[in-house]
């Protein structure tokens, strides 16, 4: 306090004299600046204030902004800047400068914003400080500085060497990737390395000393991408803690950093006590890093993974992820389920090369890999219970100025219950879009009917393996033995025209071709000793082709009703029906002149008699063969809109009418095939969707009526009687019956938050908003895909999520109905505190389904406290965990869990 006092009545001093002896006015509201930090340049300051006291008016000016020019030692002139929005005080004897108000100086890559600033022009020495406010009492304006491309530091006061970059700052505040220094002392050696004495290093960014979480550095050196300190202590909401260390090294990166993953300890119910996630992070430069991890169980079990992210600014983006389980859920001794999964996500920039893409979405393993790894995605019940896996990597061109395009894709597909794989190796497609072969580019007027005509081309081919089991994948010869390959090529000729005014006439013809390099044969051997019955069937090699052609035409209109309403809100209702009519025709193509099919004569061996059947040598073919059976099929369709134009509310000030969609795609729709025997009539359906609720509400249906008298019959087999299904060839309608209801289903989804009840905003393209991600943003992506339960968006108060399904089947013998309802969302209840909640509920058997969990968050600022609970079913479990919201202190956490149940024999009864 001694030296507060004097230091003020130093300035008072000072102001007077050097006034006094310059007849200088200065504004009778100004106030002495005094800092809150006692660690000035006293010493300085005395001496200063002996010379002023006989300094001349003829060496002390005022001005608002001045530049004053200094020689470097190379004879480069390097200007030193400053201004101020109050006075500026010059002592022209000791030069020496005194800026107030706003003050702002600036020297090579060095800028200063202080509310004071004095600058020792002699000494090359810059003090700055803040000011107390005349009204508040508070302490306003302090230093703001900032050194070429590193981030701002805000300070009580400093004292600063301009020429040698040196200096110390008191109360310093700076943020650096999400990590921030703030409060004690720091003293700028050079240009890379700092001296800190009582400083808080912390992820939290709130000021000091509010800081909720942070570690105490007595004293340390702080290296340009590091801090390594001497002894420091952990600070929370102000209170130390008995957690000290003697030194410690902490990251300061401004780029990524390789270094060790600290694991997570704990106990499973089965597989013992554990080591999780401990590992290694390689970063080997901007643009791509490693990350190593490994999780190891008492009684045996452990964990590997390997992630690989990459990124091209601009160009392309990924990561590569390849994950090993080996776990032991049996008896001690039984062999351990081994389990792996490969997961890759690519994207490419479209703008990197015009006319190309690439993309990759992998996700392959075992079927057991998620239920034997259920903590390595966190417990992700979409992913838990999810029954399939799939993958594609693609490929396309797009010749420019030309109508061709081509694209090349690897698919893979895997039943996780059947456990069984689907492999595409490759699937191409080569394209030409549709031309006009007699319309000219040159063509002056509008068209005649025969440049309407349109033909196109497309080329198919596939190489696939179907449903193989997954644990003969890799044995032998299997991907030779399985694999099926064929091409198929398509040419669509078209023809549009509208005739009398209101009808669109269209013609098209299509002919399809396929190519395989394999057929089938069929034959009855007697010597079967399993049954004589079944035929054998043998493969044939050699190139085999099979062409088939189609021809349609068809008419088309709109038709339009509409009901006007006076004296009431609803003013009108319009529909608009659309009737299609056409005509398909396409000769049988198992006629013995294709070729295409064979007939099988079984043996003549008593008890079984002769029996005579038609197969097709392509049936076992990828895209199959042409068609059996002779059609000339009428097909009529009627789809309709129904619209309601409802009058404005007297508080509307537009008293713009509002249209309703009612109803939107309500389609009936049938085919009568002449050249059928029987039953030439087809299954009628229907279908159709709406909004409701201002289109926050989907709703859609669909169903089919079967036209034809259907009789159920009973049979005696097996001891029992047994019922099937006589269909006769007569109509309902002939009886006086409706046909009947033989399917139905309904669905209903929404999503409801205040931002539905909002105007829309339009929102830039997925892919344009990850072509130009930066780095961390990269990052902080990567780090929610690989754990979405870590981010919790709290801006959103609640969002109600909802999806309902009935469905209906009818096979006459018996009747079999689905009604569920789906339901999650969250809600805060309050700022800091969130709910989330996901159950499916069975109507029809009146119980809750196994995937119900709730999800409890608070907000701690620097920190995320969460509480996941499944309550009952087969992943039956509990997770808190309480985590540092800074990325690179992601695995500073603290958990408390059990995990589920992972029997195969779980009774949740």
């Amino acid at each position: 306090m001694k030296f507060i006092k004097l230091f003020f009545l130093l300035e008072i001093v000072l102001i007077v004299n050097v006034s006094a002896a310059s007849k200088i006015s200065i504004r009778s509201s100004y106030k002495p600046i005094i800092d809150t930090i006692i660690k000035l340049d006293t010493v300085k300051d005395k001496k200063l204030l002996k010379i002023k006291q006989s300094a001349g008016n003829k060496n002390v000016k005022t001005a608002k902004t001045d530049t004053s020019k200094r020689k470097s030692k190379d004879g480069l002139d390097s200007e030193l800047k400053f201004s101020d929005d109050d006075s500026t005080i010059t002592d022209n004897v000791h030069k020496i400068l005194y800026l107030y108000g706003k003050a702002r100086v600036k020297y090579q890559d060095v800028e200063m914003d202080a509310d004071y600033i004095r600058i020792d022009q002699k000494n090359n020495l810059i003090f700055a400080s803040g000011s107390i406010d005349p009204v508040t009492h508070r302490y306003i304006g302090r230093p703001i500085t900032k050194q070429g491309k590193d981030k701002p530091v805000e300070s009580d006061s400093l004292l600063f060497n301009y020429k040698t970059k040196k200096g110390k700052v008191y109360n310093p505040a700076s943020e650096q990737d999400g990590n921030f220094i703030s409060g004690g002392q720091v003293k700028k050696l050079n240009d890379d390395e700092v001296a800190y004495r009582n400083v808080l290093f912390s992820t939290c960014d709130k000021p000091f000393p509010e800081t909720d979480f942070g570690i105490v550095i007595t004293k340390g050196i702080g290296e340009k991408n590091r801090i390594i300190s001497g002894p420091a202590y952990l600070e929370i909401e102000g209170v130390p803690l008995p957690l000290a260390i003697p030194f410690g090294f902490f990251p300061k990166p401004d780029h990524k950093t390789s270094g060790l993953i600290l694991p997570t300890f704990g106990e499973d119910s089965q597989l013992g006590f554990y080591i999780k996630n401990l590992g290694y992070y390689l970063a080997l430069n901007d643009y791509v890093d490693f990350t190593t991890q490994g999780t190891y169980y008492s009684k045996g079990s452990y964990d590997l993974n390997e992630t690989v992210h990459y990124l091209n600014r601009y160009e392309y983006s990924g990561n590569l992820s390849l994950s090993y389980g080996s776990h032991n859920y049996g008896l001690e001794g039984d062999p351990p389920e081994k389990d792996f999964n490969i997961t890759w996500s690519h994207t490419k920039n479209p703008n990197a090369s015009p006319g190309s893409t690439f993309s990759a979405s992998v996700n392959a393993g075992t079927s057991t890999y998620y239920q034997n790894n259920a903590a390595a995605v966190g417990y992700n019940l979409d992913a838990l219970t999810q029954n399939n896996l799939s993958s594609s990597i693609s490929y396309s061109k797009q010749w420019i100025g030309t109508p061709f395009n081509l694209n090349v894709a690897l698919s893979h597909s895997q039943d996780l219950t059947a456990k069984t794989i689907t492999l595409d190796l490759p699937t191409v497609s080569f394209n030409m879009s549709t031309l006009s072969p007699f319309d000219s580019k040159d063509r002056v007027g509008e068209q005649k009917w025969y440049q309407k005509i349109t033909i196109g081309y497309s080329l198919q081919a596939e190489n696939n393996i179907n449903a193989i089991p997954e644990n003969e994948l890799f044995k032998g010869n299997t991907l030779f033995k399985r694999m099926q390959n064929g091409m198929e090529h398509q040419i669509p000729i078209g023809f549009n025209q509208t005739i009398l005014k209101y009808f669109q006439f269209s013609a098209s013809a299509n002919y399809t071709e396929q190519w395989y390099l394999q057929s089938i044969k069929e034959s009855y051997d007697r010597n079967n000793l399993i049954d004589p019955t079944l035929p054998v069937i043998d493969t044939v090699g050699g190139f085999k082709r099979a062409g088939e052609y189609t021809l349609s035409t068809g008419i088309s209109t709109k038709v339009y009703f509409r009901a006007d309403f006076k004296n009431s809100k609803l003013k009108a209702i319009r529909e608009v029906m659309t009737p299609s009519l056409s005509f398909s025709y396409n000769p049988d193509f198992s006629d013995p002149s294709f070729g295409y099919y064979k007939t099988l004569v079984s043996n003549a061996v008593v008890p079984y008699p002769i029996s005579v059947t038609n197969y097709s040598i392509f049936q076992s073919g990828i895209y199959g063969g042409p068609s059996a059976g002779r059609q000339a099929a009428l097909n009529l369709s009627i789809d309709n809109t129904i619209e309601a134009k409802v009058r404005p509310k007297a508080t509307d000030t537009s008293q713009t009418d509002r249209k309703i969609k009612l109803i939107d795609g309500l389609t009936f729709a049938a085919s009568y095939n002449f050249a059928a025997d029987s039953f030439k009539l087809s299954q009628i359906s229907f279908s159709g969707h709406t909004a409701l609720f201002h289109e926050k509400v989907n709703l859609s249906f669909s169903g089919s009526l079967n036209p034809y008298v259907t009789n159920v019959r009973d049979s005696i087999g097996g001891g029992s009687i047994q019922k099937y299904v006589q269909m006769v060839n007569r109509y309902t309608f002939q009886d006086g019956m409706f046909p009947t209801l033989t399917s139905f289903s309904i669905s209903a989804s929404g999503s409801l938050n205040p931002a539905t009840f909002q105007p829309h905003t339009t929102t830039p393209p997925v892919g344009a908003l990850l072509a130009n991600q930066s780095t961390q943003q990269a990052q902080r992506l990567a780090l929610i895909n690989s754990d979405p339960s870590a981010y919790v968006d709290f801006k959103i108060p609640w969002n109600i999520s909802f999806n309902y399904n009935f469905s209906y089947a009818n096979q006459y013998t018996s009747t079999s109905v689905a009604n569920t309802l789906m339901l999650s969302g969250d809600i805060n209840l309050t700022p800091k505190w969130k709910v989330q909640y996901t159950t499916n509920y069975d109507i029809r058997a009146r119980q809750l389904g196994s995937a119900t969990s709730f999800s409890i968050y608070r907000d701690l600022h620097c920190w995320d406290l969460s509480m996941q609970w499944l309550p009952f079913g087969y992943y039956k479990s509990y997770n808190v965990t309480l985590r540092v919201k800074s990325t690179i202190l992601q695995d500073l956490k603290l958990s408390k869990k059990s995990d589920y149940t992972s029997s195969p024999y779980y009774n949740p009864q």
